[in-house]
């Protein structure tokens, strides 16, 4: 039907490329993803690889940093009440108002786009995993200090395993924000990348080129995200009643 649909309006408006056109560049495009003619003049293989890195090494450090201090803003309260107004003041905040706060910094593209893909990222880990803290079934806790165990084991044996499904909910929510912003970002620093390879063919009005980078896009995000619903889905358990 999305095929259709298409195909009456390029019927209609001469500049949409119809997709049958789209599909043929399309062949062209794939046929050798990871050609190399020069540093901005690079295969849409390469493009994605690079923007995946970008999104590998922010996450990466996000989620070292948030996951920690979710868990302790959930555990103990006075940093809750630390963290919380900031939180609450910076989550709102556009990753892309980031942007030239990185640029200033780092000046360089690179570590400022990464920059942007760490601040979005870290906002979900942090919450969801203080939420999923602070819902673990207090029976357990209270099991935990009868038993006087430590602070190391309350951790590794209570609170990992039931916050576990939580923190892999903010883990997938921050991989798609995360997706999301790289092609922003890179739209906006240049450089090799899927937005930058994007808005260069806009230059070029090379308008196949972008539709397909758009199906591209949200293809590698469908399996970014499907591969976090697999793994949230292995570690989630149900209660059972008596």
């Amino acid at each position: 039907m999305l095929v259709l649909i298409w195909a009456i309006i390029a019927e209609k408006n001469t500049s949409l490329p119809s997709p049958l056109l789209t599909l043929q560049e399309a062949i062209k495009l794939f046929s050798d993803p990871f050609y190399q003619n020069g540093p901005n003049d690079q295969g849409i293989g390469w493009n994605i690889y690079a923007s995946l890195k970008r999104v590998a090494v922010g996450f990466g450090l996000a989620a070292v940093i948030g996951i920690p201090l979710g868990f302790m803003i959930g555990r103990f309260s006075f940093m809750a009440g630390m963290f919380n107004p900031i939180i609450s003041l910076l989550k709102p905040v556009s990753p892309l108002a980031w942007l030239p706060i990185g640029l200033l910094v780092f000046k360089a593209a690179h570590p400022a786009a990464i920059w942007s893909i760490f601040i979005c990222s870290i906002w979900p880990m942090v919450i969801n995993t203080a939420i999923g803290v602070q819902r673990v079934p207090q029976d357990y806790m209270n099991v935990a200090r009868v038993l006087n165990l430590s602070e190391w084991k309350i951790l590794t044996r209570i609170l990992l395993p039931s916050v576990l499904p939580y923190m892999l909910t903010g883990v997938r929510l921050a991989i798609g924000t995360a997706w999301l912003v790289i092609v922003a970002a890179e739209m906006l620093t240049g450089g090799v990348g899927i937005g930058f390879w994007v808005w260069d063919e806009w230059n070029n009005l090379n308008v196949p080129h972008i539709i397909i980078a758009i199906v591209v896009i949200g293809f590698v995000g469908l399996l970014l995200e499907q591969a976090l619903v697999a793994m949230a889905r292995a570690v989630t358990y149900e209660e059972t009643g008596a």
